[in-house]
């Protein structure tokens, strides 16, 4: 492999000129795709083989008509203090905002909370229910405008109005900290390579690939049902590969300048050496992202393979761009110092090198410390509590918290997260007498507030009841109960002849809680597996990925740990402005394992294929891991500093699940980058000796030589300039 990308590099140096035109071309035509692609779908959150989403279909079913995926609003009245909402004025003032809602745009059905029976038992708050023919993504402004100037009606009579529901969901906004997060990659990388030339060209192409990738996403959303969030996701992986990418690159480029060779060669060398790491580490994201897919919830499917799209550019995009670029900027990407031949010397002794010997000598006290740290970092994750996002997560300030709010002040805690139970009673000789005997069974359920009447649908054969909890929806009572009615489903349908499921928003975060926790180890075994076959290819050794699968552990569940102390604890929230705490998103912890894995397989791969080199050029263990300090510690620092500036961009995000993502990444990195792979992988190298790079003889006949190293492309190289090489001699390898 190492052969093939050395030729690729200089491929792409020579005809640098062409290589840009395609990509130019190639991001004209996905901007041209995305500007006149239709608008992206919502996320639609459907989670197959699960009672929830089977009673879900089978509304769809038995009550045609109905819009289902329609954004749909609650605005929720409460009277001043003494006085009745049912009172003459007030009651007015209501009716008004009701009628106001009839004549906005979009509008399906508006239900008078006086005639819906909306109304609180002690007469001061009520809500109107409000459903539109448009999803949440297609409201316009015209209707959001609508809602509020209804609302506002409201207030001039001197009523409290707030409005939740999905119709007011908004375009997540990430602010100007994305922007502040790329400028601190710009200073990082400015500081590290000290060339305004090296410094720019990973963020160009960084930005180019993101670019390319994102606009790619937009053009085939509809296509492919892919949501904002999709795109989000794939721009903050995007651009935190593409800058590490690009950044090994031009780091090995200019080491090779100052080892003496011209340009074209030192492009070659670099992308058959770092390109080649850059290719296995990319490989182990696309691994972890594409894998998530065998959790089988398609929106958390397509926001992975999105996302591994966007980093499959980046790794195009560092092995063909950035050499062609490096043709253009020739010796401008050295230090003025090196090109005025002031300074020469890349090997010297640096901070890296006196890190790593330091470690090497006090190898088990830093080993201790590492892991205890890391430890003590995931102990919170023992309290960690899961469920999907509602409006009782947004801030405090917003009118759809205080609508959450209002509605559990006057109707009860469970009243926002009702269950709706489903009663299929198309095998029942009397479907009328079967919804009633379920409702009855329901009501007498202990944490059961109440229990509507069956609701049937033209056909008379499936009824719908809601059941309000007497709990709000994320608490362990609300759980017990949805599974205490599900138990009880095989004696009511022996009862009745109808079947019952419960479905709902509550329900369903049940669901997906259980569908992760049970896809959870089967997902750790194919990536984990799949990478650590992968790194024994690389590293030549059995112990080396398996101190690698080891240290992603330990960081990944410190990382968790750290979100779980923020975001469900709320210490420090103020600081990354969490308003409101509450149960960590389902989705967010086996997302946070595929993405985390996959990138600190990349320092592994970064860092330890420079120890390898060294080893395998004859150097002893422990001096090899001081030598891949010495070329690898600061450029891997660099990487980690700008990887965790881009994902701490996102924190700003007005998404909570976007900022939970940002946070989680970005302390992720820093625990893997600076404690695991800075710290745990020397100690660990330093005590296994040259046991860490033993690999057994049947294996090393088995697993191809890829020749991440180098070592290969060298000895071709030196047979190429031999004065009798024959110029027909075999120049690649097995890969």
């Amino acid at each position: 492999m190492a052969t093939f990308l050395y030729k690729l590099g200089r491929l792409a140096f020579r005809r640098r000129r062409y290589v840009v035109l395609v990509w130019v071309a190639l991001l004209a035509i996905a901007g041209v795709g995305a500007a006149t692609a239709p608008s992206a779908p919502s996320d639609n959150f459907t989670v197959p083989g699960t009672e929830a989403q089977h009673a879900f279909d089978l509304l769809h079913e038995r009550f045609p008509g109905t819009n289902a995926d329609g954004a749909s609003a609650r605005m929720v009245f409460k009277a001043p203090n003494g006085q009745k909402i049912t009172a003459g004025p007030n009651k007015a003032a209501v009716e008004k905002v009701v009628t106001d809602l009839k004549n906005s745009p979009q509008k399906g059905t508006v239900a008078d909370p006086f005639t819906a029976d909306a109304v609180s038992k002690d007469g001061t708050t009520a809500y109107a229910s409000v459903t539109y023919t448009a999803k949440s993504t297609e409201i316009t402004d015209a209707t959001h405008t609508a809602i509020e100037d209804a609302a506002q009606h409201g207030r001039d009579a001197g009523l409290t109005v707030e409005t939740g529901g999905t119709a007011l969901q908004a375009s997540p906004e990430t602010g100007n900290s994305e922007v502040i997060g790329i400028g601190i990659a710009a200073v990082v990388l400015l500081i590290t390579f000290s060339s305004l030339v090296a410094a720019g060209l990973p963020l160009l192409t960084a930005i180019m690939g993101v670019g390319v990738g994102i606009a790619g996403i937009t053009a085939l959303a509809t296509t492919l049902g892919l949501s904002s969030t999709s795109s989000t996701l794939a721009s903050m992986i995007g651009l935190a590969v593409g800058i590490d990418y690009a950044l090994f690159i031009v780091s090995r480029h200019r080491h090779e300048l100052m080892e003496g060779h011209d340009g074209e060669e030192a492009a070659g060398r670099a992308v058959g050496t770092a390109g080649s790491a850059v290719v296995f580490a990319g490989l182990t994201v696309l691994i972890a992202l594409a894998g998530l897919s065998v959790v089988n919830i398609p929106m958390l499917t397509k926001m992975g393979l999105a996302a591994a799209a966007t980093v499959a550019i980046a790794v195009l995009i560092a092995l063909t761009l950035i050499p062609a670029l490096l043709g253009f900027a020739g010796t401008k990407v050295l230090t003025r110092k090196v090109r005025k031949g002031r300074a020469t010397d890349a090997d010297k002794p640096n901070m890296g090198t006196r890190w790593a010997r330091l470690v090497v000598r006090r190898r088990v006290p830093f080993l201790v410390a590492g892991v205890v740290a890391l430890g003590l970092a995931a102990l919170p994750i023992t309290g960690m509590q899961l469920g999907l996002p509602d409006d009782g997560s947004q801030p405090v300030s917003t009118t759809q918290r205080k609508a959450y709010d209002t509605l559990s002040a006057g109707f009860g805690p469970g009243f926002n997260g009702p269950l709706m139970v489903v009663v299929d009673a198309a095998h029942s000789s009397d479907p009328q007498q079967a919804a009633q005997h379920v409702k009855q069974t329901i009501a007498g359920f202990p944490d059961v507030k109440t229990v509507t009447a069956p609701a049937f649908n033209p056909k008379g054969d499936t009824a719908t009841l809601t059941v309000v909890p007497a709990s709000k929806p994320s608490s362990a009572q609300t759980e017990d109960l949805v599974h205490t009615i599900r138990g009880h489903s095989g004696e009511l349908e022996r009862s009745t002849g109808a079947d019952v499921l419960v479905t709902g928003t509550t329900a369903m975060n049940i669901d997906v809680s259980q569908r992760l926790n049970d896809a959870l180890v089967p997902y750790l075994a194919l990536v984990v597996g799949l990478a650590f076959l992968l790194l024994m290819i690389v590293f030549r050794s059995v112990l080396v990925p398996l101190k690698a699968a080891l240290g992603f552990l330990l960081s990944v569940l410190a990382a968790l740990g750290a979100v779980v102390a923020v975001f469900q604890w709320g210490w420090l929230s103020h600081l990354i402005g969490v308003e409101q705490t509450g149960p960590i998103m389902s989705m967010m912890p086996i997302f946070l394992i595929g993405v985390v894995f996959g990138l600190a397989m990349d320092y592994e791969v970064f860092l330890v294929t420079r120890m390898r080199e060294a080893y395998v050029h004859g150097e002893s263990p422990r001096q090899a891991v001081v030598t891949g300090f010495t070329h690898g510690a600061r450029v891997v620092s660099a990487a980690a500093v700008i990887m965790i500036s881009v994902f701490a961009g996102f924190i700003g995000s007005s998404e909570s699940m976007i900022k939970m993502m940002g946070f989680g990444l970005a302390i992720a990195v820093a625990f893997d980058a600076f404690i695991v792979r800075m710290t745990i992988v020397p100690a660990v190298l330093a005590l296994l000796g040259r046991a860490a790079w033993w690999l057994p003889g049947w294996l090393q006949r088995a697993l191809p030589n890829v020749d991440v190293e180098g070592e290969q492309l060298r000895k071709n190289l030196a047979d190429v300039r031999a004065p009798h090489a024959r110029s027909d001699e075999p120049e690649t390898i097995s890969v």
